[in-house]
């Protein structure tokens, strides 16, 4: 929404219609919320870091090394968080 003046809603419309204003900024709209006309809150879309299909959709794409969960690394991991 870069350029473009979110719109305002005052707490007691925030209150009454957020489930309205989610909705609106799940499709990327930006919030502001404000208290007696001044600005004190925005809402804006949560981006996700992470775009994963499920359970293997990293098959592929992360090599793991012949030892990765040998006794000797596992005590080094152990040892290394103090366990």
């Amino acid at each position: 929404m870069a350029g473009n003046a979110a719109e305002q809603f005052n707490i007691h419309d925030a209150k009454t219609n957020l489930s309205r204003i989610i909705e609106r900024v799940e499709r990327g709209e930006e919030i502001v919320i404000s208290r007696a006309g001044t600005p004190v809150a925005k809402v804006v879309p949560l981006s996700r870091r992470v775009n994963r299909a499920g359970r293997g959709s990293l098959r592929g794409r992360v090599e793991l090394s012949a030892d990765w969960d040998s006794p000797e690394t596992n005590a080094d991991i152990a040892r290394d968080f103090d366990a």
